[in-house]
This record gives structure tokens, C-alpha cells and sequence, in this order.
């Protein structure tokens, strides 16, 4: 009897070292539904669930909605009812509060605030932004009270793909037509003075059936552009173009069976200038509570000018991010609980006016 009681002691105590070895390890705060990659439509009201994790002392969880490449904004304190615009608007900068000075967005409000009391706890209904095409990020930001120490937050990410739920009727050019670049005396529309080598993108709209004025701009919406003579402008990646040449053409746009034109006149300097090259710098992993630095020191110029560069950070949540116009930008990585990635992307431009394609990095805080 003996015998059997210190075999079954035995069993018990394997079997509970098993468990513990087989058990997973403790994750942390995520997003659990909608689920990453989930196909939702436009307007769409969906139930937000996350999953606390091993972060503890959650009090409240902000949702946000993004263009897969769109900069983010600095996030808002629901606190602050200064600025109330509708909860279900994209992560653009056409539905946000304006810098006084130099018109650049500042805010993005929560789509949608939830606590412990909610049903689903941190959660509810969540509603895809009737705008939204395409690649679509939802970013949870997760408040943690320390006490006296405050607060800190966590975060998870997912990117997910909306298409409308009614078709496509026209595609219109948010701009002049026909398009005018390199007039005598006058500064581009679409940043710096038009010249040989400048890499732009087009405002493209269209309007579907639902009465809802999109943005298609991005080929990742289903869009595609070609230039009647590539000699004067050349279709880049992205849906990025490229001015090559004087003279005349017509860009055609393409999305969902419709198509729109845009008649081009180019008149500028015909000094050959090639674009410049962004270089971001590889990717890496840093320790939380580190200062990041981000290298765009290997940017070059092929004419061997001096270069103009910008800095914005595109995935994670936001960043205080210092000297954006600088080679080298900088950033306190932040507390985290397990592995997160922060992207931030670089664009440089020669003082001819000439743009780089944008160049992206990594940056993977580890806790």
C-alpha cells in the first residue's frame, strides 16, 4: 500500500512538471479579434477583443485606425473632448486638427475608448471607417497604471484588408487639369519646386456607389497608373511617379474596371538631375529604455548635392521622434512586454527639388 501511495506521489509530481514544461509561456497584450489579415468591409461594425496577457493593471484601451502607410499621428487623450470629430474616420490627415503654424496633422482620436467595465471587457463595437480601402492598420494602445508611478502603455498591431461594399462609379484627380508642372515662377502642389528627377504622387479619389468619396491613390487599393509617353513621365513603384523629361502625356489610372485621365504638361529645367537614393540603415533590435538612432547617413545624391531629409515613423505606437529632418534621427525606445516593431521611413531630396523613393526601416524593442 506503501508501495503504491509513493508511485502515485510520484506520478502526480511528473505530471505536474510536465504540464509546466508544456504550457505555454505567458504572452503579452494583443489584439484577438478582428483577427490579423481578417477581410472586413467599409463601415463595418465589428466586435474589438483583446486579450490582456500578462499585463496587468490595464485600466483603459485605445483603437486606431491607419492606411497601411500612413504616418501616425501623435494619439489622442480621450480626456480632452477639445476636438470630438466622428469616431469611425481614418488615421488622415484630412479629418484631423491642424498644427496652427505649419498645417500638419498633430492629432488622431480614438475610434473607439473602452475599459474593464465594457462589454467586452477593453472592447466593443468597433466600426471600419466608411472611407477605408485596402490595407488597413488597427493600432491598440493599452493604458497601465502603476500607481504612484503613473502610467505606461503597451501596444498591439494588426493590418487587416477592407474593401467597400458597393461598387466603384468614378475615379476623379484631386487636383488642376490638366496638371501644370514646372510653370515659371510657381512651387509645386506636391511639395518642392518641380524639376528634372522629381518622384511625386497623385491625390486620386474615387467615388463609389455608397455615395463615399475614397482615397485610391496606393496601388494597394487596386489601382495602376500608365503614362502615355514614359519620356516625359515614368510610373515607379507604389504608384509613385517620376518626371524624365519636357513635353506632354496623359497618366490613365486604373481601378476596379474604371478608368480617369489626367492630361500633363512638363516644363522644367533640362539640367540632367538624377533623383537621390534614401538609405535607412538596417534593421535592428534594441533593449527597451535605449535611445535609438536611425542612419540615413548612407543617402546619396548621384550629382553629389547636398540632401533634404524627413523622418516619419509609419507602424507602432507613436514616438517622440527628435531631429526628423536630420541624417540621423533619434527615439527613446519605449517599455514593453514582449517583442514590438516600431517602421519608420525616410525620404530625401536634392536642392534641385528632386525626390528619393521612400526607404523603410526597422526597429524591434525587446523588452
Amino acid at each position: 500500500m506503501r508501495h503504491t501511495t509513493w508511485f502515485r506521489s510520484i506520478y502526480l509530481c511528473a505530471l505536474a512538471v510536465s504540464s509546466l514544461l508544456s504550457a505555454e509561456p505567458a504572452h503579452a497584450f494583443r489584439i484577438t479579434s478582428p483577427a490579423d489579415g481578417a477581410a472586413l468591409k467599409s463601415g463595418q461594425t465589428v466586435t474589438a477583443t483583446v486579450d490582456p496577457g500578462a499585463d496587468s493593471g490595464i485600466v483603459k484601451v485605445r483603437y486606431y485606425w491607419y492606411g497601411e502607410q500612413a504616418e501616425t499621428l501623435v494619439q489622442q487623450d480621450d480626456s480632452d473632448t477639445s476636438i470630438m470629430p466622428q469616431q469611425d474616420r481614418l488615421g488622415d490627415d484630412r479629418f484631423f486638427q491642424k498644427d496652427s503654424i505649419v498645417g500638419a496633422p498633430v492629432v488622431a482620436v480614438a475610434a473607439l475608448s473602452s475599459g474593464f467595465d465594457q462589454t467586452p471587457p477593453f472592447g466593443g463595437a468597433l466600426t471600419v471607417p466608411k472611407e477605408a480601402v485596402g490595407p488597413m492598420r488597427l493600432l491598440a494602445v493599452a493604458e497601465i497604471s502603476r500607481g504612484r508611478l503613473g502610467t505606461r502603455t503597451v501596444f498591439d498591431e494588426i493590418i487587416v484588408k477592407v474593401e467597400p461594399d458597393a461598387a466603384l462609379q468614378v475615379i476623379d484627380f484631386e487636383t488642376e487639369k490638366p496638371l501644370q508642372l514646372g510653370r515659371t515662377g510657381q512651387t509645386s502642389a506636391f511639395g518642392h519646386v518641380d524639376s528634372m528627377g522629381k518622384i511625386f504622387e497623385l491625390p486620386v479619389v474615387g467615388e463609389f456607389a455608397d455615395g463615399i468619396v475614397r482615397p485610391i491613390s496606393n496601388p494597394s487599393s487596386g489601382t495602376s497608373y500608365q503614362s502615355s509617353d514614359s519620356k516625359v513621365i515614368k510610373v515607379l513603384s507604389d504608384g509613385m511617379l517620376q518626371i524624365v523629361g519636357n513635353g506632354k502625356t496623359t497618366l490613365i489610372v486604373t481601378n476596379r474596371g474604371k478608368q480617369a485621365s489626367l492630361d500633363v504638361n512638363v516644363s522644367v529645367n533640362d539640367e540632367p538631375n538624377e533623383p537621390p537614393v534614401a538609405d535607412a540603415g538596417p534593421s535592428k533590435s534594441v533593449k527597451a529604455g535605449t535611445k535609438v538612432k536611425l542612419n540615413g547617413l548612407k543617402s546619396r545624391d548621384p550629382e553629389g548635392e547636398a540632401l533634404y531629409y524627413a523622418w516619419s515613423q509609419i507602424r507602432g505606437s507613436n514616438v517622440p521622434l527628435l531631429d526628423v529632418n536630420n541624417a540621423e534621427a533619434s527615439f527613446l525606445a519605449p517599455t514593453v512586454s514582449e517583442k514590438r516593431t516600431y517602421r519608420f521611413k525616410l525620404r530625401v531630396t536634392d536642392k534641385k527639388g528632386a525626390d528619393s523613393l521612400p526607404a523603410f526601416v526597422d526597429v524591434v524593442v525587446e523588452p
